[in-house]
């Protein structure tokens, strides 16, 4: 206890601060260059071959690439992106120590239509990525938003998975694929000249007005993140590719957790922050950069002069509470300044996740969300959460909707997007003979028929819960995407159709009989 005539006097030894003169702790001779963490000094070289055996150690692990395959990396201009575009570069060079095995190449998606952008900050900003991406010898592609209204409507449906390759394929596959390019000395893909691409003003128009449409910022970024999604995976299949790398960080990963569960994804996290995501069943998108984080890649960056480009994106220059996104990533960057091990945490968490429902790319369309592709999580039960909302919106919902039904369309593939409004004339079917061609498969694009076109509350039953708040904070679902409708129609079609022939489906007890 403490005492009125204690003495304390004595001197307090000062903590021990780091000093950047002390040694590497790999090499115990250079002088440290980087400090990652606390005690975890390295010289420049160290550091190079820590971070490049980090790299490559994860897609080693995993084993999801194989050699000779196509893959496709995803290069936002930001620091993550671009580092990993130096990974991959770096292991395809003719001095690396184990050489990389796949065949590369770069897309880039130019939101600059969805922020705001003038044509000539857009233009300037795809010059200084055209020059970065000309510099590695990779083929590159420029990919504005306004081509997600171009999209067709297999984006969003089903797609046949590739078969899964046992675990001895892995290594029979690098000893074909090292005697064939020891004889054929292949070298990877030759690069194509891109130019970059011409926008049409009333496309970037008809993007603005679904970007205005959709009300909080929260929102926004989260239909954003998804039409970029869409426009990737369709570049990939069209190109050729059948791996879609991304720059997703362990910082950025763990942001992505917590926004995740309070956006109420907590049934994708596995997906949305694991190593591997095959929703899309052929494309399988990867996350090699989920080990590092923001500061060994900032570290990294700047001792190697990997170029980057800054693009602004929906949340440059908002408050911290202008979005959950940025709420979540603010609170986590704060909090890791005081407690280091704040995003390694939250990471290993999310390491440590697992689907529990049926894989996506296994389980039918109409039971995955039609905006994200995971599977559905609406299915309410009693006494549920769930349940009480929707009933609760069943009881508030206001009765009189025949306004706003008689103003839906059914979007075709074939028709412009900007394409006016079409009033259908109620009750007519889109055969001339009556019903009798009236959904069909060749037929449901181009019928008008008010009483077979979805409702707003059919839209939302082919949503997962979190895609559903994204829609309730839209004003008008006519903004959304031609092949998104399309999709909603079909599915709608098909579930109507399998009402009226339930009668005569067998179950799966009556197989049996």
């Amino acid at each position: 206890m403490c005492q009125v005539d204690e003495n304390y006097h004595d001197d307090l030894d000062p903590a021990e601060m780091l000093n950047v003169s002390k040694k590497c702790i790999k090499c115990k001779e250079a002088s440290a260059a980087v400090v990652i963490r606390v005690g975890d000094t390295y010289c420049r070289g160290c550091f190079k071959e820590y971070f490049i055996h980090k790299f490559r150690a994860m897609l080693g692990k995993n084993r999801i690439i194989f050699p000779g395959e196509k893959v496709l990396l995803a290069v936002s201009g930001g620091p993550s992106s671009c580092s990993m575009l130096s990974q991959v570069q770096e292991g395809l060079s003719q001095t690396a120590h184990r050489k990389l095995r796949f065949l590369p190449g770069i897309v880039h998606i130019d939101e600059g239509g969805a922020v705001g952008h003038s044509m000539e900050e857009r233009q300037k900003a795809l010059a200084e990525l055209q020059t970065v991406f000309k510099a590695t010898g990779f083929p590159f592609y420029f990919v504005p938003l306004e081509k997600v209204l171009d999209l067709p409507s297999s984006v969003v449906a089903t797609a046949t998975a590739p078969s899964e390759h046992p675990a001895s394929a892995y290594k029979s596959a690098v000893n074909d694929f090292i005697h064939i390019d020891s004889s054929s000395c292949s070298t990877p893909l030759d690069q194509e000249e891109t130019s970059i691409p011409e926008v049409q003003e009333s496309h970037t128009q008809f993007l603005q007005q679904l970007i205005v449409s959709v009300k909080t910022l929260t929102a926004r970024q989260d239909l954003l993140n998804t039409l970029r999604q869409h426009l990737l995976v369709d570049t990939a299949r069209t190109k050729g590719y059948s791996k879609l790398m991304l720059g997703d960080n362990c910082t950025r990963l763990a942001v992505k957790l917590l926004t995740s569960v309070s956006l109420g994804r907590g049934a994708q996290l596995a997906q949305d922050t694991g190593f591997s995501d095959s929703r899309y069943g052929d494309i399988i998108s990867v996350r090699p950069m989920r080990d590092f984080s923001t500061k060994e890649i900032a570290y990294y960056n700047h001792i190697f002069s990997v170029p980057s480009v800054f693009i602004p994106g929906l949340d440059t220059k908002t408050t911290n509470k202008a979005s959950i996104q940025h709420l979540t990533e603010s609170f986590v960057t704060k909090l890791q300044t005081d407690f280091p091990s704040t995003v390694s945490t939250i990471y290993r968490t999310s390491e440590k996740l697992q689907t529990a429902c049926r894989s996506s790319s296994t389980a039918d369309c109409c039971d995955r969300c039609l905006l994200c592709m995971c599977s559905l999580d609406t299915a309410p039960e009693n006494a549920s959460a769930f349940q009480a909302t929707l009933i609760s919106e069943q009881l508030s919902q206001n009765t009189f909707l025949g306004a706003s039904r008689s103003t839906k369309i059914i979007p075709r593939q074939n028709q412009d997007p900007l394409e006016s409004e079409i009033a259908a004339p109620t009750g007519q079917c889109c055969s001339s003979g009556g019903e009798e061609g009236c959904g069909s498969a060749e037929n449901y694009e181009v019928c008008y028929s008010s009483a077979h076109r979805p409702q707003t509350a059919d839209v939302k039953s082919f949503l997962c819960y979190s895609c559903q708040l994204t829609i309730k904070d839209m004003s008008s679902l006519e903004h959304l995407p031609q092949y998104v409708l399309s999709e909603a129609w079909r599915r709608h079609s098909r579930s109507q159709m399998r009402e009226e022939i339930s009668e005569f489906l067998l179950d799966d007890g009556d197989e049996g009989d």
